[in-house]
Parts: C-alpha cells; sequence; structure tokens
C-alpha cells in the first residue's frame, strides 16, 4: 500500500523508492490511494491529522478484498512514509510490515524545525511548490479558483528565493488559504502537544510491526530515519518489532539518489538502482508477508554506504559496536575567523587561550551551501549534498578549526555532535556547526552540519532566555555521516551562527521570529571558548582503529 499526497496517477514518477511495475510482477497488489483532501480524495488535507485514523481504514479495507491474503505491507518515502509510520501507531491488525523512505519520527524536529530553528527552505519551497499546488489543482476542477490565481501561485514559486527573505515570516499572502497549515506550524515553534499528538516516536511503544528504515547521507530527515530504527528496537510495542528493525543509508539526498552530485560522486553502486532498493523491500516483504522463508530474517539489521571508501558495509547495531567516540578540541589565538585565521582542532585539551568573536547580522546571513537541504533545484541535485565550503569560510562571522593532515585513512561512521562553550550579547542567537574535510588542494568539503537556537539549550519544549555575555556549554547535533578522511586531508569544523535559507535567520531578540519584521532585527556579538575550563569539541565516532 502506498498513500500518498501528491497524485496517486502519478506514482510511479513520484514514488522513487519502490518500483510499483515490479511490486506488481512479484506478484503483490499494489494499492495507491490520495490522502484525504488531496487529487481523489474528499475532505481536507490537514497534514500529519487524519493519517493514522485514515491508514487504518484503508489497510481494514484492503485485507477485506477477495485478491488480498488478509497480509498488508507499507511503501514509499517522505510523506508517503510519514503515513506508513502515523497508521502503524494505529495498530491495524493486517499490517504486517512497513518500508519508510527518508521520513522521521516526529513532524517537529528535522521536519518543520531542527534545533529549535524554523527549516524555513524546506518548508516554504515544499508548501508553495506542492501543497498549495494541488489544493489549487482541486480548486480549478471544481470551478472555485481561476487563472489568475495559478499565476499568482507560479509567480510565488518563480520568486521562492525573495520570500525566503520576507519578513514576518507569517501570514504570505501567495499561501492564503491554500495552506493554513504553514502559518499553523510556525505558531508552535516548540515541541509542545500540538506535535506531540502526531508524532511516531510517542507511539513506539504500541507499534508492534517490523520496519525497514531506509534513509540518506544527505537527506533533511536523516535524523528521524536513525532515530526510529534504535527507538523501535529498544521500546517497540511486541518482540517481533523490536527484533526486526532494519537499516538502509545510502548516499542520498531529498529527491537526489542517484549517488551523484554535480561537486561529487560515489560510483556506480552509490544509487537506488546500484543497490536495488526495491529488490531489497521484496525480499523483506516476501518474508513478513508471504511467509517466504529466504533469509532474510537473519540478515544484518544494519547496511551503510562508507562515502570516501565507496563501498557498502553490513553492521549488527546502530551506532556501530566498534565505535569509539573521539575528542577533537578547538584552538586558536583569538582569530578563528575565516578559514585563513588561526584556529585548529586536535586531540589535545586547551590552555590559557582567548576567545573567538564575530558579530552575527541577521540581514547578512551566511548562506546555505549543500548539505541536507530540500531548495528549489532539489531533484537534480543542485543545492544538496557535497559542496565545496570555501565561499562561506572566507567571511568573518564563520570561525574554522582544522587539524593537521592526516598521517593515515580516518573512518568516520556514526552519530555527530558539537560541545560548544559560547555566549551572545543577544537575549537568543544561534550556534551553527559543520563537519568539513580539507581536500590537499584546498577544497573544503560539507560532510554534515547542524543548528542550535540557544533558547533551546536545554529543551525543545521549555525555551528560556540567555543572560547576555555568560558562557553556557552547548550540545549541538550534527547528525551522523559514514565517510573515510583520506590520509593527507584535514579535519575542519565551521563555527558560525546561521545557515540561511535552510533556517530561518535568528533576530537576536528572544520574540517570535516568525511574527518579527526588519525593524525588529538585531545584531549579536557572539563568543566561542576553548579554555581549559571550557574545552569546546567536536566528538567524532571513529571505527577501524
Amino acid at each position: 500500500m502506498n498513500r500518498l499526497p501528491y497524485n496517486k496517477e502519478l506514482v510511479a514518477l513520484v514514488n522513487f523508492s519502490f518500483d510499483v511495475a515490479r511490486g506488481v510482477g512479484a506478484g503483490y497488489a499494489v494499492v495507491v490511494q490520495d490522502t484525504r483532501g488531496r487529487f481523489g480524495s474528499g475532505g481536507t488535507f490537514d497534514p500529519f491529522v487524519h493519517e493514522a485514523d485514515d491508514g487504518a481504514d484503508t489497510i481494514a479495507w484492503a485485507a477485506a478484498q477477495p485478491w488480498s491474503t488478509g497480509a498488508v505491507g507499507m511503501v514509499g518515502g517522505s510523506y508517503f512514509g510519514a503515513t506508513q509510520w502515523t497508521a502503524a501507531t494505529a495498530g491495524p491488525e493486517a499490517l504486517r510490515a512497513i518500508a519508510p523512505f527518508v521520513t522521521t519520527d516526529q513532524y517537529y524536529e528535522s521536519w518543520a524545525y531542527q534545533g529549535g530553528a524554523f527549516e524555513l527552505g524546506f518548508n516554504l519551497h515544499w508548501t508553495l511548490s506542492s501543497l498549495a499546488f494541488g489544493e489549487l489543482q482541486r480548486r480549478l476542477g471544481a470551478g472555485t479558483a481561476g487563472l489568475d490565481d495559478l499565476g499568482r501561485l507560479v509567480a510565488a514559486v518563480d520568486g521562492n528565493e525573495e520570500l525566503y527573505r520576507r519578513r514576518p515570516l507569517v501570514r504570505l499572502p501567495e499561501l492564503g488559504d491554500l495552506a493554513p497549515y504553514y502559518d499553523e506550524w510556525l505558531a508552535h515553534p516548540s515541541y509542545d502537544d500540538f506535535w506531540r499528538r502526531s508524532a511516531p516516536r510517542e507511539a513506539w511503544d504500541r507499534i508492534t510491526v517490523p520496519a525497514l528504515n531506509m534513509g540518506g547521507w544527505w537527506d533533511l530527515f536523516l535524523a528521524g530515519t536513525l532515530a526510529n530504527f534504535a527507538g523501535m528496537r529498544r521500546h517497540g510495542g511486541s518482540d517481533q518489532a523490536r527484533a526486526h528493525q532494519r537499516l538502509v543509508i545510502g548516499p542520498w539526498a531529498h529527491g537526489a539518489t542517484t549517488g551523484w552530485f554535480p561537486e561529487r560522486s560515489y560510483g556506480l553502486l552509490s544509487g537506488l538502482d546500484g543497490v536495488d532498493l526495491t529488490g531489497i523491500q521484496l525480499r523483506w516483504f516476501d518474508w513478513l508477508l508471504k511467509g517466504i522463508d529466504n533469509g532474510a530474517e537473519h540478515d544484518k539489521p544494519v547496511r551503510l554506504f562508507v562515502m570516501g571508501a565507496n563501498r557498502w558495509r553490513e553492521a549488527d547495531d546502530w551506532p556501530l559496536p566498534e565505535t569509539t567516540f573521539v575528542d577533537y578540541f578547538l584552538h586558536s589565538g583569538g582569530r578563528a575567523n575565516t578559514a585563513g585565521g588561526d584556529g585548529t582542532l586536535s586531540p589535545e585539551t586547551g590552555g590559557a587561550e582567548p576567545e573567538d568573536v564575530y558579530l552575527y547580522d541577521p540581514r547578512n546571513p551566511v548562506p546555505t551551501v549543500g548539505g541536507a537541504t530540500f531548495l528549489p533545484g532539489l531533484f537534480i541535485g543542485a543545492n544538496a549534498g557535497p559542496r565545496d565550503q570555501r565561499s562561506v569560510e572566507a567571511r568573518h562571522d564563520v570561525l574554522c578549526y582544522t587539524s593537521e593532515p592526516l598521517d593515515a585513512p580516518l573512518e568516520v561512521v556514526g552519530p555527530l555532535r558539537l560541545v560548544l562553550w559560547a555566549s551572545s550579547s543577544a537575549p537568543d542567537t544561534d550556534f551553527t556547526g559543520k563537519l568539513v574535510d580539507v581536500w590537499p588542494d584546498g577544497r573544503a568539503e560539507n560532510l554534515a552540519d547542524g543548528i542550535l537556537r540557544a533558547r533551546y539549550r536545554e529543551s525543545l519544549s521549555d525555551p528560556s532566555p540567555l543572560r547576555p555575555e555568560t558562557p553556557y556549554e552547548l550540545e549541538i547535533d550534527l547528525v551522523a555521516t559514514a565517510y573515510v578522511f583520506p590520509a593527507g586531508h584535514r579535519i575542519r569544523l565551521e563555527v558560525s551562527s546561521s545557515n540561511f535559507p535552510r533556517f530561518d535567520a535568528n533576530t537576536n531578540t528572544g520574540g517570535t521570529i516568525a511574527e518579527e519584521t526588519d525593524a525588529d532585527v538585531r545584531q549579536a556579538v557572539n563568543r566561542v571558548f576553548h579554555d581549559h575550563g571550557r574545552p569546546s569539541r567536536l566528538v567524532l565516532p571513529v571505527v577501524g582503529s
């Protein structure tokens, strides 16, 4: 079963994670359904709200058909993955397995927000170019909208880049009543009951089915994919669910799944076809739906593509059991600004070192260059994945800390975090971190990044302001990677306070950012400390050494 909001008539085009025709050829009846309020289905679309009950009803219907054995599995990525997890929370009896691709464990963290910062680049582009367009198509068909409405929306999509910079973020006339939920997401900037009631992670103990979790190292939902795998292994609602979670992660971005990017490729085996993702799913379903003893029960639970080495590896768990978490400490003489500064990174702790200082101006934020993005041009991989960061590292509001050249290859596979001692002149600001591979020729290739809105340093549910000029120990989740740094390359960490338009720019006021105008914006003087008593450090998961 495949439940989607993007038009079931186009399923072969939009469902890139599972070949429907191949599924039919393998002996499966494949049901494709428009979700409530989308294209051929009646009602009103409200993202995530009705998917648990609607999914359970559809599963029960399918199981009762004369062509059905009564055993149902679900497939699909992104929102189609969300419809799987939410349906599973309702406990439908006929559901035996799910195979969610590039989706997450909740719809606050990593979908609408990350580290408390709004995922502006993804949410505005997705809402404009997909959700609002789908609703307008329905209205055009019903005669309740005209070509003028279509022209205005087309102009808004074409002007997406300009809309990113508009303040306030709420009440965009281009969206109007086509997507009222966009303002509702902005009205809930903390992880509150609005988000909890639809979050699969809040119902792991009620989910009783095995899941084949699939994601990408460059996918914006990677954190949620990893969380679902690990969370269900610990808290799943049945022995079978806990024992039979699976994880497959490739070098893919959201919508760009060939393993080839404009500035870097990972070889012929790196794409969905190279690993045969449909074949992996059919093997999974043959075991769980058809009862075929094909050995899938005994497969290793984890399959990962290691970038740099450009190979797939299998493991018994995530993080890999043989992982050693190694601290790389930040150092400088107080001038780590730009890649040409004096910032260094090493396993040795710091001494009596001065802090590094930069001015963060929300009117001139650090631009997004690659990474786990979903921006205009995503389907050709133009704005996602590995990109040269040298233009970013030339800015004085970007601190750079770089290791000595490596004597031997270093394999880094697992979760990444940055422990940062920092202060601000403002009652709230953001801090960002980015892991970078510096090549011998100077190319600076990003690998992973993260952000923390400082008011959420203690809890995503209960924000609290900063005391200006007071150092705090902050933990920034850089999510994860699987990468081999070759000998002769250097490890670099970038630290700043913005990554725009991937994330909205913090206005530094401590107020409601989505409601603020350009007149409300303030500059902030931000400091990073790395002395003996305040050891800022990058924590890398090292394997194989």
